[in-house]
């Protein structure tokens, strides 16, 4: 769903190499994932959008209205039915 830039050193876990920083994808039960960093993401129609923020949420249960990212909607889903 995420790509980083190429060129960048990848290390275990998902930081980069020779950095203790956390992770660069989060997943949150039940709702978005957190990307930090410099990343692009491709929707469903396979245009690509640069994440502007310093941590950007990414939708997980195909319901937002501003995909592909998270505008909150999963916490109105039934636990049952979200990500």
């Amino acid at each position: 769903m995420s790509a980083r830039d190429a060129g960048s050193a990848r290390g275990a876990g998902g930081a980069t190499a020779g950095s203790s920083e956390s992770p660069d994808v989060v997943v949150c039960p039940g709702g978005p994932l957190l990307l930090r960093g410099d990343h692009v993401v491709q929707d469903e129609d396979g245009s690509a959008h640069r994440t502007t923020r310093p941590v950007s949420a990414v939708c997980r249960c195909g319901k937002s209205a501003t995909k592909p990212w998270c505008d909150g909607t999963h916490k109105v889903i039934p636990e049952k039915l979200r990500p």
